[in-house]
């Protein structure tokens, strides 16, 4: 699991843009109908700060979710770095690029209702860019943008990047200037020919979606995903009031030398892309995220069909990757599994799903690094050994 994880943090994660503490332990007092061999909560949660302490993170939060149950869940550390204001279960983690698959989600929602379908174009959705929309862009579809194989860049040119920083006007006139800007310039590759991750084809899908509906992409996800799965905790861009600990704060500095960041507009990248990457949730609402995926609806009737999961999750031709979602086979997931990493350069989080055995497991921490990387995963790990008894979890 560690190696593929740190290959999801290195190749497909290109949102970078920019001890003594005392710790808490938060414990959730979970279901006594366990799977068999699942240890104590506050063992859990023991052993979720051991990893802490070991990658030197200043909190960290793991949570599972199996058939439709949550299994073991933890929060444990301190806020921001420095204070002892501890986590608590119900704190909200910046979650980076795992909001990919939630824009997904929400895209196979709004074409179930009739909005769009896969194969709507971005020269059908935005007809009136044809005299300034490259050709190259006019037949591109929202399934191409959303597994990363419509030629959309991996980097933004620096003029449009610096502008969308400006974070002039409303998020979704921020987002549409955005996406005409990179659409006005040719795509780096044909659309379909090869893979290659963007967080600027997530703003794109996000403004077709915007524009099919006549709703913000926030709008939409609030309504849509975050209150029918009961994500009370759900948000955008860094968690928390300016200049109060009353959320935990991202960190940046690298592996050791964490440097606490104020909630606010510098806490995150703007949101043009916030499709891409912007969401904010507690440990539990991102693990029911999750275990919505992994029970393919189960745990929320009728919100999508499992033929829209079916597209969800299946990968694009000759690649990896689903909508949203890395796939690659694992013993210990009986088939495939999807998983996908997340990071604003400040926090750092990852999410496993098993669809075949139901399961879902999720991990976030406040700072960005490799080490944040190693930590989340080896908490994910010790979930793998506990619900299912695995020792090799990368088989």
């Amino acid at each position: 699991m560690a190696r593929n994880s740190r290959t999801v943090r290195k190749n497909l994660e290109l949102l970078k843009t920019l001890l003594p503490i005392c710790a808490g332990l938060c414990v959730l007092n979970i279901s006594p109908q366990r799977v068999s061999g699942a240890s104590p909560a506050q063992d859990f949660s023991q052993e979720v700060d051991a990893i802490r302490k070991k990658y030197h993170l200043p909190g960290l939060a793991a949570a599972a979710v199996y058939k439709g149950k949550m299994v073991q869940i933890a929060a444990t550390g301190v806020r921001k770095w420095g204070e002892s204001i501890p986590v608590s279960i119900d704190d909200a983690w910046h979650i980076g690029s795992c909001t990919k698959s939630m824009t997904a989600t929400l895209a196979a929602i709004l074409i179930e209702q009739g909005y769009l379908d896969w194969q709507t174009t971005l020269g059908e959705v935005f007809p009136e860019w044809e005299d300034v929309m490259d050709s190259g862009w006019h037949d591109v579809t929202l399934y191409e943008l959303l597994t990363h194989t419509a030629g959309a860049p991996a980097h933004p040119p620096d003029d449009v990047w610096l502008r969308a920083w400006a974070q002039l006007g409303s998020p979704v006139e921020q987002r549409k200037e955005f996406v005409e800007r990179i659409v006005s310039q040719p795509p780096t590759q044909p659309r379909g020919s090869k893979f290659v991750y963007s967080n600027q084809g997530y703003a794109i899908a996000g403004a077709m979606l915007e524009r099919r509906t006549g709703r913000t992409w926030e709008e939409l996800m609030q309504s849509l995903v975050f209150i029918p799965l009961k994500m009370e905790t759900a948000g955008f861009g860094s968690p928390g009031t300016p200049s109060v600990v009353d959320q935990p704060w991202g960190h940046a500095g690298g592996e050791r030398n964490h440097e606490p960041i104020s909630p606010g507009p510098a806490a995150d990248n703007p949101p043009a892309i916030g499709p891409a990457a912007s969401v904010h949730c507690s440990i539990g609402d991102l693990a029911w995220y999750a275990a919505f995926h992994a029970s393919t609806g189960d745990t929320a009737p009728g919100l999508l069909s499992h033929v829209a999961f079916s597209e969800l999750h299946t990968r694009a031709p000759h690649e990896e990757y689903a909508c949203g979602w890395c796939v690659e086979p694992r013993v210990w997931g009986a088939g495939d599994i999807l998983y996908h990493t997340g990071s604003n350069t400040m926090w750092y989080c990852a999410m496993w799903i098993s669809p075949e055995k139901d399961l879902a497991l999720v991990a976030a921490t406040n700072c960005d690094s490799d080490l944040a990387d190693e930590g989340c995963d080896q908490a994910i790990k010790a979930m793998l050994a506990r619900v299912l008894g695995t020792t090799n979890a990368d088989e």
